[in-house]
């Protein structure tokens, strides 16, 4: 049923567009992304800058989860299988909708490539091929992993070769002994060596649903070993501002557990102590040079 009321949604609130059934146009994408403070794509996606996401590599999840779960608080997906434990994953999402195979809606998917020339190649390297250097594909094959492997060794070097990136994929993929050299990250939930089959895309760059998670084109994913965070644009910066002021605190903090002279309560979530709290307000002050 919910799966039913995203397609319902999705088919209200997209235009159909050559090569897939339905992709927000750039002047849904701008309304549906109002907030974004940061430039867009030509089709209206978000697009971050370069050295904010670059920032983005040294924040922890904490810092992201305290600013996304007041108000946002599905935008965190887990329980994946993590390719390479300890790198992150950053970049823009470009996102990717499938659903079991139905074949008089799969003839008008075929029917529209074809017109527009891209008739060739399956449906998901259309996806792929649209990728640019900082996305991040994301693509709801439903936890399909057998027969839903988004791609081998061949198709994860072009989303590589792309997108200098990995990709998030609530499905599977195979040629794992090939892909894994590639050193790009990967959240999935299994590995299988079937191809990708009886399924269809049924949406590019429009809302999907990822786990526990709602992603927008061009929102920030952050993954990390917990899981991956979908980060709508507007709260990066708040985030970011945020960061800076929390590693002095979580130092501090650290620093002092480790000498055995006090109590967690002592010193978490802030100093107990006067003394205390006027000492880690002066090591903030000269960390942040403020």
């Amino acid at each position: 049923m919910r799966r039913s009321l995203i397609l319902i949604a999705l088919l209200a609130g997209a235009v159909a567009a050559p090569a897939q059934i339905f992709t927000l146009s750039r002047e849904q994408m701008i309304k549906y992304t109002a907030k974004n403070p940061f430039d867009r794509f030509p089709d209206g996606r978000p697009k971050v800058p370069d050295d904010l996401l670059e920032k983005c590599k040294g924040l922890s999840a904490e810092e992201v989860w305290g600013v996304i779960d007041h108000d946002y608080p599905n935008q965190y997906a887990g329980d994946f299988k993590v390719l390479h434990p300890g790198v992150k994953l950053i970049g823009r999402a470009v996102t990717a909708q499938f659903l079991p195979l139905r074949p008089d809606v799969n003839e008008v998917i075929e029917a529209d490539a074809k017109a527009a020339g891209k008739g060739r190649g399956a449906q998901h390297q259309r996806v792929i091929d649209t990728l640019t250097p900082g996305d991040v594909l994301v693509a709801d094959i439903f936890g399909k992993v057998e027969n839903g492997t988004m791609v081998g060794d061949n198709l994860a070097t072009a989303v590589y070769a792309f997108s200098k990136n990995g990709f998030v994929v609530d499905g599977g993929f195979r040629d794992l002994e090939g892909i894994f050299p590639i050193g790009m990250q990967i959240y999935y939930r299994g590995v299988h060596p079937t191809a990708l089959r009886s399924v269809m895309v049924t949406g590019y760059n429009v809302p999907i649903h990822i786990g526990g998670a709602v992603v927008m084109p061009g929102d920030v994913v952050f993954g990390d070993r917990e899981g991956v965070y979908f980060v709508p644009p507007h709260l990066l910066k708040t985030i970011l501002d945020r960061a800076d002021e929390t590693h002095v605190h979580d130092e501090w903090t650290k620093e002092k557990m480790m000498t055995g002279k006090y109590k967690s309560v002592d010193l978490y979530p802030r100093p107990a102590d006067p003394e205390l709290r006027k000492e880690y307000e002066e090591y903030k002050k000269k960390k942040l040079g403020k």
